[in-house]
């Protein structure tokens, strides 16, 4: 099965680049209801995911922030606790569920590192109940 099939397209996807302030960042959230978004470079290349716990002790180390002080804040510099690992459009199904057990979408990028799209843990799951009901059918 080629993965591409479950692709969410990066034009169907909200995503951050590292250079947006947090405020920014903090309103591309909510505003998409997402507890973990992708983060690009200048070049479109994924360079990591910002989940709402780094956005919290991120925020943590700002004493008496406020909303305006967020514009000049970059999300770049937050620390990150994890990033969601990215797969390429060529992966193997066994990678990308591998890959999605821990993490609640996975990037991809093409050969040259862009990122073109995200596949969610949903997809992956929904296609194998689809599969397992199907093979409890036939007997």
């Amino acid at each position: 099965m080629n993965i591409l099939f479950f692709l969410k397209p990066k034009s169907e996807v909200a995503f951050i680049y590292d250079y947006s302030t947090l405020r920014q960042v903090l309103e591309t959230m909510e505003y998409h209801k997402y507890a973990s978004i992708p983060m690009l470079n200048r070049k479109g290349e994924y360079t990591g995911t910002i989940t709402e716990g780094d956005l919290l002790w991120g925020i943590k180390k700002y004493t008496n922030l406020n909303l305006k002080e967020a514009e000049n804040i970059f999300i770049q510099d937050f620390p990150r606790k994890a990033d969601y690992e990215a797969v390429s459009a060529d992966s193997d199904m066994e990678d990308l569920i591998r890959k999605a057990m821990n993490q609640n979408f996975v990037p991809v990028v093409d050969d040259q590192k862009k990122f073109i799209g995200i596949i969610t843990r949903k997809s992956i799951i929904e296609y194998c109940y689809d599969k397992l009901k199907k093979c409890d059918e036939s007997y």
